[in-house]
């Protein structure tokens, strides 16, 4: 369902607010608030909510009969995280959604007793998220989206173009990916099997990441990598059009930069998460606490490859990574 379905869908429930009013009179009423870390006008965060309601929905949860949905969007802007937690938490809502690092840490900090479930969460164990991936322990589970294979397949994407790739630049916004340790370890041990070099490169705005691309673009075989991170997914627009300015070869972790002019992506489907999400939080309406309920791995991934914006650089993308993508842009 894409943004102008659920335009419609949300249209539906303000027709139903006679429903919403009958059934909080009887008592039947559950309320879940969700903290989305994309603007309110992104339709990839759309499509993440469409895919949740469509869930909840499936197993018998309809907003406005027997269920109220407290949306809040935080940009990924780290100060509206805080903001918008404590407005969520304010209304006592049987279960929290939180969608990526940023929503859970500062959910957290409002409470540790309301349950909630995350999603696209890539290290909860090492943020302190949770006790263990089987036995939470707490108030806090959900659906990971990161698998440690992830990060080697990223760089050696980078050496499967000609020209090809030797340094190898890694982006990250400290403050929306705290994680990001984690998948720098991975890449860095990868690095000398590929002949490649790679050096991190965290950037706070729009400003700081094209310094880096710029650097980057004076030198010989160089190419971008750009972690998981709720900021690289609302500033898309403008890392893609830096890329391209700078001649840059780039891998991503979301399929959609690649439709919209990134050059090659590897990631995990994050509407297949809300998706499943909403099958935990069915559950602890009914009864279950997050305690017992084990963090889940991502299961669907997506390779895909833009040869428009190949041709447009001058690169050649082997056969065999060719042959393997799910998608392929021309």
């Amino acid at each position: 369902m894409r943004r102008r379905n659920f335009v419609a869908l949300a249209a539906g429930a303000v027709i139903g607010r006679p429903l919403l009013a009958q059934a909080q009179a009887q008592g039947g009423m559950r309320r879940v608030g969700v903290l989305m870390s994309l603007r309110s006008d992104d339709p990839e965060g759309h499509a993440y909510a469409a895919a949740l309601v469509q869930g909840l929905g499936a197993l018998g949860w309809h907003e406005g009969a027997n269920l109220r949905l407290d949306w809040r969007w935080a940009g990924g802007d780290p100060a509206l995280f805080q903001r918008y937690a404590s407005e969520l938490v304010a209304h006592s809502p049987d279960v929290l959604v939180a969608f990526s690092s940023p929503s859970v840490e500062a959910m957290r900090r409002e409470t540790t007793t309301i349950p909630m479930v995350f999603t696209v969460v890539s290290d909860p164990i090492g943020q302190g998220f949770v006790a263990s991936l089987a036995h939470p322990g707490g108030n806090i589970t959900g659906f990971s989206a990161y698998d440690p294979p992830m990060a080697g397949k990223w760089l050696q994407m980078l050496t499967q173009i000609t020209p090809p790739v030797a340094n190898v630049v890694v982006l990250y916004n400290p403050a929306t990916a705290p994680y990001a340790g984690l998948m720098l370890h991975a890449i860095e041990e990868a690095a000398p099997s590929l002949r490649v070099s790679v050096r991190a490169a965290p950037y706070r705005d729009d400003a700081e990441l094209e310094a880096i691309m710029a650097g980057l673009g004076h030198e010989e075989h160089g190419g971008l990598l750009f972690l998981q991170d709720v900021f690289a997914i609302a500033h898309r627009n403008a890392i893609v059009t830096l890329a391209a300015r700078y001649r840059l070869p780039a891998v991503y972790p979301y399929r959609f930069i690649a439709a919209s002019g990134g050059l090659m992506s590897y990631g995990t489907e994050y509407a297949d998460l809300f998706r499943r999400a909403a099958a935990y939080v069915d559950r602890i309406l009914k009864g279950e606490t997050p305690a017992d309920l084990p963090v889940q791995a991502p299961t669907k991934f997506e390779l895909v490859i833009n040869l428009n914006t190949a041709k447009a650089l001058g690169i050649t993308v082997a056969p065999a990574l060719l042959a393997g993508a799910d998608e392929v842009i021309e």
